[in-house]
């Protein structure tokens, strides 16, 4: 062994290897585990948030693999529709042309193309983080194999009617003219107003006031409403008002949704712009009119003056036309929260639009039962009742996008509307006995990314086809993921497997907490508080670490913020520490369920651990070099007998923390061991057997024998927690 450990020697050789030699795939022997990686975008980077996980599904892997399990953790990436479109589009509006110019078919050949050439950037850094799944068997959720099982399961459900077509409200992207999920709308605080108009009672008798912050959809009201026990009020639901700029009478009613305390206690309604306004219109029965166009403009629903304005002309000559007419009562600021896609950074607007949905009620019961009786665990307990409080009261799910790049909806159209499902138009036509003469259309819209992801335990195992590692790997042993995708991931897995395999996909739901900052603020660009992990193991020079923190700030004030507070912070940039040292120190703070403060101050002292294991191997490999350990009589000394029956406590406690997810205390045990007892006690005791000329044997050989099996024991506890224990 060399004289001074150095991570940057060691790590990528050894790790090439480990891989090339197939040391990751499942040995066939022993009890299965099996871990499926939530795949991570094909347009990512590694962030602390994937450093943290995947570090904590290595550990469990490796741990695993050396007890003798039959070992998969079943990796892969995930095409992120929005994400990878966006970067594609970019790329193309650099060389001058557009998406609509290539048309869909080369669009999707370039995108293909693409991925071949970058996609699997985050996978060379998931390597470079030491991580060990099977790599011979990764996927991706546009494989043909995935795909498949994609479009039989549309169909299945379609057959069944739990999934079918639906207008409903959506939060549109008016940027990249999509719905999307509420996982990619933002809300965030900013500072706004609250204007409060005056409706006239369409008797002439005064008027009621109404507060809004989106002024613009007034335009789409359909009714006033307010508590139905508001004794302001009370004497004149079932009346009408005259709805100011447009020529339409609408009703006043009365709902317990209202607020009588909030405001003036009336509520303006329009069900085609809001979601909490679209539930009471269904409930009243109200018409909805929708006055945004898909880019968030002025459609033909309203007066002539507006159509074709911005909403935010539209809302600025709104005011002004109520003011001139004595019907703006006051604007008052309003800090609120404002929707943001998470990609595009636009308003998100609620949107009426014919979507695709899936019934989730029904395919919930199965699903809330498997939790109920245990045959699903999450770890820690309480993110059950998380889990129940939204399978309880499950919205449909919308699952189609209005992107190029995703699974096609398997879906086809004749010229008077109606919908042909299969596998291909062929079939279609075969199945319905629909002649040539007769065209047909396919849906343009796409699947929600969630919906492949949905299959991801059974798919990736060769599902639909009767695979034997299906039969092996499923169900999963254990599923590592944050708590902000129970719902949008966890759940919708549970109900599909629950509903196709008939059986749950996991047995453990291990919900970790969110990396923070030093000071418990999360890590955010605008923040200049983002940690790079291979950043870290590598090292990386203040000016470029500055570089990459303030690159894309719109706000100078608020880069020359951060670059002022980079410099302070790291004033030699960042030293390369190893990703042993990064993992250890992810494990040192990984108590169950809590959200993390990552000190990058706690990274020297693992360093020094991992620097410690190293000398003490070369000291015990230096005094077993040449000696043959195998024979004679070796009785042990007292210190033979103490370090061996301390190994013994902290295997049990390593143990014990392992079978209850906590990583910390595995971490803690093994540190206080190898330190303390280790290597600041027995290899000193050990120094005066093995130097000493005159020394018994015997007792030479009990205690090389004792340092061995000792070393074995710490390097391999050690190997589940370091990637590179060499």
């Amino acid at each position: 062994m060399d004289k001074n450990f150095s991570p940057a020697d060691i790590e990528t050789r050894w790790y090439e290897r480990w891989e090339s030699k197939g040391y990751f795939a499942p040995s066939g022997e022993g009890p299965a585990y099996c871990i499926p990686i939530p795949p991570p975008n094909v347009t990512g980077t590694l962030h602390m948030g994937h450093g943290f996980q995947q570090a904590i599904m290595d550990a469990l892997i490796r741990y695993q693999r050396m007890r003798g399990q039959n070992t998969l953790w079943q990796v892969g990436t995930d095409h992120a529709g929005i994400a990878t479109q966006m970067v594609v589009e970019r790329q193309l509006e650099a060389e001058g042309t557009s998406r609509a110019a290539l048309g869909r078919e080369a669009f999707i050949d370039r995108v293909w193309d693409w991925k071949a050439e970058s996609g699997g950037a985050i996978t060379q850094q998931l390597r470079r983080l030491g991580t060990s799944p099977d790599w011979t068997r990764e996927r991706f959720t546009m494989d043909p194999g995935l795909s498949k099982a994609v479009q039989q399961v549309f169909i299945s459900l379609h057959e069944q009617g739990l999934i079918y077509r639906g207008y409903r409200l959506v939060n549109w992207d008016p940027q990249f003219l999509t719905a999307i999920s509420d996982l990619e709308v933002v809300q965030e605080e900013e500072a706004g107003s609250l204007w409060h108009l005056r409706y006239p009672l369409s008797n002439g008798e005064g008027h009621l006031v109404v507060a809004t912050t989106r002024p613009e959809t007034m335009l789409g009201d359909t009714a006033v409403a307010v508590h139905p026990e508001d004794e302001r009020y009370r004497h004149l639901i079932g009346q009408t008002i005259e709805l100011p700029l447009t020529d339409r009478v609408i009703p006043i009613i009365a709902d317990d949704y209202v607020d009588p305390e909030f405001g003036s206690g009336c509520v303006k309604i329009t069900p085609a712009h809001d979601f909490n306004d679209y539930a009471m219109g269904e409930r009243h029965k109200l018409p909805k009119i929708n006055v945004l166009t898909a880019e968030a403009k002025i459609n033909d629903e309203a007066p002539q003056r507006f159509r074709g304005m911005d909403r935010y002309d539209a809302r600025a000559l709104i005011i002004n036309e109520l003011e001139q007419l004595g019907l703006l009562e006051k604007i008052e600021a309003h800090t609120l929260k404002v929707p943001r896609g998470d990609r595009s950074g636009a308003v998100i607007e609620p949107w009426l639009t014919p979507q695709w949905y899936v019934d989730a009620k029904k395919l919930a019961g199965p699903a809330i039962t498997a939790v109920e009786t245990g045959a699903i665990q999450f770890v820690p307990k309480q993110w059950e009742n998380t889990y129940f409080a939204w399978m309880r009261d499950i919205q449909d799910w919308c699952i189609s996008r209005q992107l190029w790049w995703g699974h096609r909806i398997p879906a086809w159209y004749d010229k008077a509307g109606n919908v042909y499902v299969g596998e291909s138009e062929t079939q279609v036509r075969k199945a319905n006995d629909i002649p040539d003469s007769i065209s047909l259309r396919q849906d343009n819209d796409v699947l929600d990314t969630w919906f492949s992801s949905a299959l991801w335990t059974f798919s990736t195992l060769g599902w639909p086809e009767k695979h034997p590692d299906l039969e092996t790997f499923h169900p999963a042993s254990v599923l590592v993921t944050g708590f902000d995708i129970i719902f949008f991931w966890v759940a919708r897995m549970i109900m599909m497997s629950m509903k196709f395999m008939d059986e749950v996909p996991f047995h453990t739901v291990y919900v970790h907490g969110l990396v923070r900052d030093g000071e418990g603020q999360k890590m955010s660009k605008s923040k200049g508080n983002v940690l790079d992990p291979i950043d870290l193991i590598d090292g990386i020079e203040l000016e470029t670490l500055i570089a990459k923190r303030t690159s894309n700030l719109m706000q100078p004030q608020l880069a020359a913020k951060i670059e002022k507070a980079t410099r302070k912070q790291f004033p030699d940039g960042i030293t390369g520490y190893g990703t042993d040292a990064l993992r250890y120190t992810f494990y040192s703070l990984a108590s169950t369920g809590r959200d993390i403060k990552f000190d990058i101050g706690r990274m020297e002292g693992y360093r020094n651990f991992c620097n410690k294991i190293w000398n003490a191997s070369r000291y015990v490999l230096s005094h077993a070099e040449g000696h043959d350990l195998g024979e004679g009589n070796a009785p042990l000394s007292l210190a033979d007998r103490w370090i061996r029956s301390r190994l013994e406590v902290t295997l049990h406690a390593v143990e014990a923390a392992y079978d209850s997810y906590r990583f910390d205390l595995a971490s803690q045990a093994l540190y206080d061991f190898v330190w303390n007892e280790f290597c600041d006690w027995y290899l000193e005791l050990s120094k005066p057997v093995l130097w000493d000329e005159t020394a018994a044997e015997a007792d030479q050989l009990a205690t090389r024998r004792t340092l061995i099996v000792v070393l074995e024991q710490v390097v391999a506890n050690a190997a589940s927690l370091h990637a590179f224990p060499d």
